[in-house]
């Protein structure tokens, strides 16, 4: 089935008018960007919303609205730069929109592929599908994201697409990912198409395994079967395919053959539950990904939890997200052999909130989570990314990828603790909205906090103790620190034990776990145990109430720790990493109230040479 169907700016083609090439102060200001730098809030959870018109401009489509007096009420706008993401501005879109679309390298034209599911609220800001009949999977082409479209039905099944079709530089195809119910409850998948978009067709592939109930765990996690796949490009023209899944890591498939045939899911270097993946071929061939390198707390047991229903108790959905608070990214010159970075990116800025389920409501978005992103390549080598859900939470950042190959991070608190992770989480009520404000969200407070520094200088220090609040899920505090990862390193931390404290935990870890994690220190790398005398692992090293530096140096074989001038001790490795220690993870280690706990005056992390 095909039908063309016209929007009012049809007469008004792609571009009114031609835009220049991005002006020298542009440039010199995409230039002087390293770090991230936030330069927007998109207007929809992000995906596939970013796109780039051929004369430089820079949208992001989303939609304005939402529930109002029982109606679905939603107009589409979208944000817009003609500076390289610089600066925004909004735009109502005018007529029917197919939202983002992506430019044809052979014929120029545009296209994108939608699902029509018939449900109340999922197809009404995708207003080109209006008057397409039935449901499934329409592809959508015109000479610009403004129409006319036509819109040809490709598929009779109901699914979702987390990402743009992709055209292959190496072979005439069209490669779209998507996933859908067949054999199993949800398949990964990709349709292809050699015709430049006129038809389609589908390749499924075998689900990766559910999550299963086993230590640490008491309950399942949400199921997700094989979600959300992304594809790149390798430069050999093999296909790579990331996948989300309820396991600890992303899935990943590979093709030889443009996406006809693929390797069976298997598990990948990149840690991740329940969250959305990003692969993004750059210019100069690097690979970029973007992902949560991040674990939840262990799960609880579903049964003995009040209020959840019986699709939640068996994975049907979740009671808690606890992992999307952290975006990280890596980047490979090598075709993914080898990797730099595991840095975050951004640490959600709603974190701590008291009210983290409430806050804004929940029609914009339920999850208030910085996972999901979308990436744009800009002039001067700098990434454009989307990420996050809710209005609360989801930016556009623009960055260096070089900034991931940086080689030493410090931190002494100056800019307080706008790098760390602290929160702890408040009993609340779990699963899905169900008419009362929150959505599988635990509130929050900030656990560790800064403190006057105990010398009397003018400055503040990290305390990690333990205060007893029986509103807490979990009472003792901890703080988690990330720099990039180094397969060998060394670690500074300057601290102090203070009179009557019980004791701290310390990590090097290899990927972000909660501050309050009980079993951080089983899948650490490494683990040092500061015992309430002041032996660091049963060798004496601190005096009470006296700031020490503490110093740990890892390769790939091992570790070892001294405290000041002493001796070197061995530190085994406790659990396997491929991608090196990029945390410092410090934990409570009291048992009962211990205000007093652990100050940290300053901490540095750099890579070494191998020679020990």
């Amino acid at each position: 089935m095909t039908r063309t169907i016209v929007t009012g700016l049809a007469a008004m083609g792609v571009c009114s008018s031609v835009w220049a090439a991005p002006d020298l102060e542009t440039l010199e200001k995409l230039r002087h960007i390293h770090a991230p730098q936030v330069v927007a809030i998109p207007p929809e959870n992000a995906s596939r919303g970013l796109m780039m018109m051929p004369d430089g401009e820079i949208r992001h489509y989303g939609f304005r609205g939402g529930f109002r007096g029982g109606v679905h009420d939603v107009r589409a706008v979208y944000i817009s730069s003609r500076d390289c993401g610089l600066s925004w501005n909004e735009v109502s879109v005018k007529g029917a929109t197919a939202g983002a679309m992506t430019r044809s390298p052979w014929s120029d034209d545009f296209l994108t592929v939608l699902c029509k599911t018939g449900h109340v609220g999922d197809d009404e800001w995708q207003s080109a599908l209006g008057s397409c009949e039935g449901k499934g999977f329409f592809a959508l082409r015109a000479k610009g994201p403004d129409g006319p479209f036509t819109a040809a039905l490709i598929s009779p099944h109901t699914g979702f697409m987390a990402r743009q079709p992709l055209p292959l530089r190496q072979r005439h195809r069209w490669v779209q990912p998507f996933q859908r119910r067949a054999d199993n409850p949800i398949q990964p998948g990709v349709m292809l198409s050699d015709d430049d978009g006129a038809s389609w067709r589908e390749i499924l592939l075998p689900s990766p395994p559910p999550h299963k109930i086993e230590w640490p765990h008491k309950g399942f996690r949400w199921q997700n079967y094989g979600c959300e796949p992304s594809v790149v490009e390798l430069s050999s023209g093999r296909l790579w395919m990331l996948i989300r899944t309820s396991r600890d890591s992303h899935y990943e498939s590979f093709s030889d053959d443009a996406g006809e045939t693929w390797t069976a899911p298997a598990p990948s270097r990149f840690y991740a539950t329940i969250t959305m993946p990003l692969l993004f071929h750059m210019k100069d061939g690097r690979i970029l990904a973007v992902w949560n390198n991040t674990t939840p707390l262990p799960e609880l047991d579903h049964i003995a939890q009040p209020g959840l229903n019986k699709s939640e108790i068996e994975g049907s959905s979740e009671d808690f997200f606890t992992n999307r608070d952290a975006l990280h990214a890596a980047v490979s010159a090598d075709d993914g052999k080898t990797w730099r970075g595991f840095r975050e990116l951004y640490l959600n800025e709603r974190r701590n909130d008291a009210d983290f389920r409430s806050s804004s409501g929940n029609a914009a978005s339920l999850d208030k989570s910085i996972h999901q992103s979308q990436a744009l390549e800009l002039p001067e080598g700098k990434i454009l990314l989307a990420f996050g859900q809710h209005t609360l939470c989801r930016k556009l950042i623009v960055f260096d990828p070089d900034w991931l190959l940086e080689t030493k991070r410090e931190d002494a608190f100056a800019a307080g603790l706008a790098g760390w992770s602290v929160q702890q989480y408040l009993k609340s009520v779990p699963g899905n909205f169900r008419g009362v404000s929150g959505h599988c969200a635990y509130n929050r407070r900030p656990g560790a906090t800064l403190v006057p520094h105990p010398d009397g200088k003018p400055r503040e220090v990290l305390q990690v103790a333990c205060h007893p609040d029986p509103r807490l899920v979990s009472e003792p505090e901890g703080a988690v620190w990330n720099f990039p990862a180094w397969p060998v390193g060394v670690l500074n931390l300057r601290l102090r034990q203070p009179t009557g404290a019980q004791g701290t935990q310390i990590c090097l870890v290899d990927r972000w776990f909660n501050p309050t994690d009980p079993v951080v220190a089983r899948y650490a790398q490494h683990v040092l145990r500061l015992d309430a005398g002041g032996a660091v692992n049963g060798v004496p090293c601190l005096k009470p109430d006296t700031w020490a530096d503490l110093e740990v140096r890892w390769d790939e074989q091992g570790a070892r720790f001294r405290v000041g001038e002493g001796a070197w001790c061995d530190l085994p490795r406790v659990f396997p990493t491929r991608n090196g220690v990029s945390y410092l993870h410090l934990q409570s280690a009291a048992t009962g109230a211990d205000t007093a706990g652990v100050l940290i005056e300053s901490v540095a992390a750099e890579a070494i040479n191998a020679e020990r």
